[in-house]
């Protein structure tokens, strides 16, 4: 099933990062939207961090910010969460772990995207 589809806005949270101890950090908003004939739920999740030295992190867990949502047909998602770098940029992606209304389990993939400062952007 590949009628989830995810969409991520990122913010720089300047007032919380410290670059001369090496942090940054961000926000993101994600939304999960059900495109699917299906109800689905988020079990859990895998993210896939990596600053800008190629320092990779793994965040593995259940649901999402403390909650596994069921999503009928046509129903969407959001939250809020954050990340803490050690480099001004980075990079997240990731999958959503989904079941099925029958148990069925499938991934839903997280788009990559990025981590960067406004003052970073060309």
């Amino acid at each position: 099933m590949s009628d989830i589809q995810v969409f991520v806005l990122t913010q720089y949270i300047e007032a919380q990062s410290i670059p001369l101890e090496h942090r940054y950090v961000y926000s993101y908003t994600i939304t999960i939207a059900n495109n699917s004939s299906a109800p689905a739920q988020l079990v859990s999740r895998h993210w896939r961090i990596t600053d800008a030295n190629e320092k990779l992190q793994e965040v593995q867990g259940l649901g999402v910010v403390g909650e596994q949502p069921h999503l009928k047909p046509g129903e969407s998602y959001t939250y809020t969460s954050g990340v803490i770098l050690e480099t001004e940029t980075g990079i997240m992606e990731g999958t959503y772990h989904m079941r099925t209304d029958q148990g069925d389990m499938f991934d839903a993939p997280i788009p990559t995207f990025a981590l960067v400062p406004p003052h970073a952007v060309h």
